[in-house]
Formats: C-alpha cells, structure tokens, sequence
C-alpha cells in the first residue's frame, strides 16, 4: 500500500513536471514571437519587450506618436475611460502599452509630456519608445505597423501571456465597456 502511494505521488510530479515544461516551451515560443528587444518606457526606464512588458500580464497594447493631434489623443481618453469600467481587482491586473510609432521623435520626455497632457495616471502604463529598427521590428510582430508614422494601425490588441497565450484584436471604434470586458475576461479567466 505505501508503495503505490509514492507511486501515485510519483505520477502527480511527473505529470505537474510535463505542465511546467509546456508552459514554459509556450513561454519560450511567446518570447521568441514577440522578441525580447530593448525599449525604454517614459521614464528612461531600458526594459526587454516580452520578458518585462508582455510576460505574466494582462495588457492592452496601442500604437501612437505624440505629435498625432487626433486619433492617439482621442484613443488614449478611450484607454482613461475603459480604466475606469475595470472593477479595483481587476484594474491591478490590468496594464496598458502604448507603444510609440516615431521612435525617433518620440524620445522618453516627449511620451512623458504626453501622458501628462492626456491626464494619464502612469501606474500600470507604459510608453515606449526606442531604437527605430526595435520599435518597428516589435510592430511588424504585433501587426500594428503601418507605412507611415501616421498610417499606423488604430485597432488595438489585448491579451494575456498569463498560465495561457491568448491575443484578441479590437477594432477601431470599440467603446471603453466592450474594452473593459475583453480585460475583464483576460483577467479573470482561468489558465
């Protein structure tokens, strides 16, 4: 009787060890799409692209540049408002990107003084900027570049990297609910 016990126990580790090594082959393979390439938030912070803004979060990624006089300033108040649909728990699970598509203008000061003049509370959402070739190469991955500066994509992409991979477009024009609701369900879903 003992024997089969370690044997059962045996079979429950080995087959906790089988999950652990998918999920980290998924994890491998997610770093090895979205690339680790170097960025730098609105702070000057350096940081690596899947292992410090993707890796074991909820996020809503969005591509802008801060001389846009429209459409980024108008969907980044879209972004304030889905915050403030999200339920407290949910809000602390939940991170936003704004990735920016003029790299070489859009230094860490510039995205800082966007933010500030968007009202943006920066806990939980980063800027990011960097090398042109990083930046793009990074976009061409998320299917967000476009051939100009101002012809980048407006849909955004929300998604996990969280006990699971999943990446749910959203369209241009989806209200700050229908938003809240794809976090919520990233969030609150399971592995």
């Amino acid at each position: 009787m003992k024997s089969l016990k370690w044997m059962v126990l045996g079979m429950a580790l080995a087959g906790a060890s089988a999950v652990m090594a998918a999920e980290a082959d998924r994890d491998e393979a997610a770093r090895n799409y979205f690339t680790d390439l170097e960025v730098i938030d609105q702070n000057g912070k350096r940081l690596r692209f899947y292992s410090d803004v993707l890796a074991d979060r909820v996020v809503l990624v969005n591509v802008i540049y801060t001389n846009c006089q429209e459409a980024c300033p108008l969907i980044t108040q879209l972004l304030l408002q889905t915050r403030g649909k999200l339920a407290d728990a949910v809000t602390d699970d939940v991170w936003f990107v704004s990735v920016s598509t003029d790299p070489e203008r859009d230094t860490p000061e510039a995205l800082k003084a966007f933010a500030k003049r968007q009202r943006v509370d920066e806990s939980r959402w980063l800027f990011l900027t960097g090398t042109k070739e990083n930046i793009d190469h990074i976009l061409k991955k998320l299917r967000r570049q476009g051939p100009s500066i101002e012809g980048h994509s407006t849909q955004m992409l929300a998604g996990t990297t969280r006990e699971r991979h999943e990446w749910i477009p959203l369209p241009a024009g989806i209200q700050p609910g229908a938003i809240a609701a794809v976090l919520r369900s990233l969030a609150e879903r399971p592995g």
